[in-house]
């Protein structure tokens, strides 16, 4: 599993979150504490928003903990809206276009968790998808697949219900090659205005999540795990949660995928 981390709200440095706190994202990419394993040295990756639309991206297969360029950039940059990512990789090889976060226009993705039995899904997922978002596909991870079905289903205009209809298909798809289905789900995704989250797992262990509001410059985070244990205020998101920070603040909704929640309004 992942370590990720991302930002909302007033500009700050890149520093303040992703290498000075005591336990940054740098720092549980080689000391994870709630996560399968404490090393996430498979990659890295930044999307920062800034006065163009879309995103600046910055990714790179060295684990974080060993690349100055990327403790520099920090340093430098300062941003209102970004999103990081460390990567351990549960499938698809160590490349820069399969380090996270993936880029399509002025939206940006990145997760943390696996498709279950991915490789006898795969080909179904990537057939269904319409030539224009198949034709963006760079790497080889669930997690970018994932992202291209989110776009297919109506991303722009809809993104909780996107995020619902992608993880149905996933879903649909493991019924029909004969599979239980697995998926967990722990993601961030934005277009610039807002940033969005969602917590989900077919099973009782969806990978954690947390949000809290930065001390210094009054924005709020949302993260894997906690950077700073002992002066923030911390925020566990529950399971099967939707969350979308805006300028006018965060709301938090139940999530379910597209099939479920027609069952139950049956």
């Amino acid at each position: 599993m992942c370590r990720w981390a991302a930002y909302f709200g007033e500009a700050v440095f890149l520093e303040d979150i992703l290498t000075a706190p005591c336990h940054s994202l740098i720092a549980q990419s080689h000391c994870a504490q709630e996560a399968k394993s404490p090393t996430n040295g498979d990659g890295f990756g930044l999307a920062w928003y800034g006065d163009r639309p879309e995103p600046g991206l910055y990714r790179d297969i060295l684990p974080a903990w060993s690349d100055p360029n990327l403790k520099s950039l920090c340093r430098q940059i300062k941003s209102g809206l970004f999103l990081a990512h460390v990567r351990a990789s549960t499938g698809g090889a160590t490349s820069r276009m399969n380090c996270h976060p993936f880029i399509s226009g002025r939206w940006s993705f990145m997760h943390n968790g696996q498709i279950g039995g991915f490789e006898k899904i795969r080909r179904a997922l990537e057939n269904s998808l319409s030539d224009a978002v198949f034709d963006q596909r760079e790497g080889t991870t669930d997690s970018e697949l994932f992202f291209l079905l989110m776009i297919d289903e109506g991303l722009a205009a809809d993104p909780q219900g996107a995020v619902s209809r992608a993880t149905s298909r996933v879903l649909d798809a493991s019924r029909r090659a004969g599979l239980e289905p697995a998926l967990k789900l722990t993601a961030a995704f934005s277009d610039g205005q807002a940033l969005h989250a969602v917590r989900y797992a077919t099973d009782a262990h969806a990978p954690t999540l947390y949000t809290s509001v930065l001390r210094k410059g009054g924005g709020r985070c949302i993260v894997s795990e906690p950077f700073d244990r002992e002066g923030g205020d911390w925020q566990a998101i529950p399971p099967s949660s939707f969350v979308t920070m805006t300028s006018d603040g965060i709301t938090i909704r139940p999530f379910a995928p597209a099939s479920a929640r027609l069952a139950l309004a049956v």
